[in-house]
């Protein structure tokens, strides 16, 4: 029973309305205020994934280094009708530029069939008349356009029929870019009339040196030294692509005089089979000895001796030009010599000339005299320790980058078959793309290059076509049916 003394406990006293509601309306703001908070931080600070196969959607690498470095503002126009085929791939590839612009770099769609008094604005602004789709690049008073043709490459055929091969969208809008924002394209003279390997090798490297060109905004003609009497004034730089005949005295004076120059650029891809003594000594008063050797790998198997002249190599995790190239490996086709670097010569130093290596061969392979031996064997007159394959060479070096407007730059390869195109390789892409953009004192430059956004066709035959269609008619639906029906009956049963 309850004690009679026992107080009986007081029963607490419900909350009153009004504190119920502003509770509530307490706990309906904080969570507003959540709501927005997260949203107004994930805007400004978010992050990216491109998912795709083969990362289509996101820009190079040399692209992202030229945006984080643009100086100016630019506005870009898709000038592509939206329901063209490239308007959708072209439009997501400006906002890439527009994203990673860094707030400078403005987009726009104008469809010219519908935005029309936008159009005609657009024309009035930057003077062009627009009668075709492309793209409008504008920098202050520079302006570029782009025709549609320009951003793909298009199986052969007749006009009706010629399908789109491939998309090359990021290598015209960044040459564009690069063109408006930094001026006039820059000019190269490739070396001609000294001979190649073949006269198909020498055309493929002017190919290969031309679509570079195309991405990285400069101009390549050819130059015969014998008929001429000094390299033009408007040359930013020279290249040599494996000459198999020597240069003259005389031709040999003209490069002395350009490389004496206050501002001069030098690519040297050597053809190990050339007989060019001057220009080996040309290169050696400048720290770079050819070896005249091969560098190869040999061993005795049982099927007898193999001799391998293509060249598994590193790059220098130092240099500007292949710090981003580090991680990866390469091969160099064909054959190979090896060059000796002058690092601590005191007429190097005297001159202000710095050399230093830019791609190395790895352990197993030796720079070999007598190559042609059916198994050759590393001995005492060959290079077995340092087998450098590619060095820079700089006179005037200053750290400070906007004061090398000076210094003559020059890069030495031991290897002439780099661009082939039966064996060119995107990273030896990306080297010569990296060396001719050191060259020109452009670092910003400097990455891995766009890859061109390829299609491909899958051919079937008659009885793959009919296993497809069997497969997806009747056998998975099948499949699903059955699956259903045996998970209906376990229920029913159970």
């Amino acid at each position: 029973m309850p004690d009679p003394t026992e107080k009986p406990q007081a029963t607490p006293p419900m909350p009153k309305r009004w504190s119920i509601g502003l509770n509530v309306a307490l706990q309906v703001l904080l969570t507003l205020a959540l709501f927005f908070g997260i949203n107004r931080i994930s805007y400004r600070y978010h992050t990216r994934w491109d998912l795709s196969p083969q990362q289509r959607f996101t820009l190079s690498s040399a692209t992202l280094n030229y945006l984080e470095k643009l100086s100016k503002d630019v506005f870009i126009a898709n000038v592509i009708p939206r329901d063209a085929s490239l308007f959708g791939e072209t439009q997501t590839l400006l906002e890439e530029y527009r994203l990673n612009g860094r707030g400078r770099v403005k987009v726009r769609s104008i469809d010219p069939l519908r935005d029309i008094e936008r159009a005609e604005t657009l024309k009035t602004e930057t003077g062009l008349p627009l009668d075709q789709s492309g793209i409008v690049i504008r920098c202050g008073k520079r302006v570029r356009f782009i025709a549609e043709e320009e951003l793909v490459i298009r199986e052969k055929g007749t006009e009706t029929q010629r399908a789109i091969k491939e998309y090359r969208g990021e290598d015209a809008v960044t040459s564009a870019l690069i063109n408006v924002v930094d001026g006039d394209e820059r000019k190269f003279y490739i070396v001609v009339g000294k001979g190649a390997r073949t006269e198909a090798a020498l055309l493929e490297s002017m190919v290969a040196m031309g679509e570079l060109g195309r991405a990285q905004n400069f101009q390549l003609f050819p130059i015969n030294l014998a008929e001429v009497s000094s390299i033009p004034a408007d040359a930013d730089g020279l290249i040599l692509p494996g000459l198999r005949y020597d240069l003259s005295e005389r031709e040999i004076g003209l490069l002395k005089t350009y490389w004496s120059g206050a501002r001069s650029g030098m690519l040297v891809l050597l053809d190990p089979s050339g007989e060019t003594p001057r220009l080996s000594a040309f290169l050696g008063l400048n720290g770079v000895m050819p070896r005249n050797d091969r560098v190869l790998y040999a061993e005795s198997t049982s099927n007898g001796a193999r001799k391998e002249f293509s060249v598994q190599a590193v790059f220098d995790n130092e240099s500007s030009i292949t710090r981003h190239l580090a991680a990866s490996n390469t091969t160099l086709p064909g054959q190979t010599e090896s060059l000796e670097l002058r690092f601590d010569d005191e007429y190097l130093k005297n001159q202000g000339i710095v050399v230093h290596p830019l791609m190395g061969a790895t352990n197993r392979y030796w720079g070999e005299k007598n190559y042609l031996e059916e198994l050759p064997i590393a001995e005492e007159e060959d290079a077995r320790k340092d087998i450098f394959l590619a060095a820079s060479v700089e006179r005037g070096t200053i750290t400070d980058e906007r004061l090398r407007v000076d210094s003559c730059r020059m890069v030495v390869v031991g290897n002439a078959a780099l661009l082939d195109r039966q064996s060119a390789l995107a990273v030896n892409r990306d080297f010569i793309a990296a060396s001719l953009n050191w060259i020109l004192n452009r670092e910003k430059l400097i990455g891995i290059t766009p890859k061109p956004r390829s299609n491909y066709r899958i051919q079937l035959t008659q009885r793959q076509n009919e296993i497809i269609f069997w497969s997806t008619t009747f056998v998975l639906p099948a499949t699903v049916l059955c699956i259903g029906l045996m998970v209906w009956a376990s229920r029913r049963a159970a």
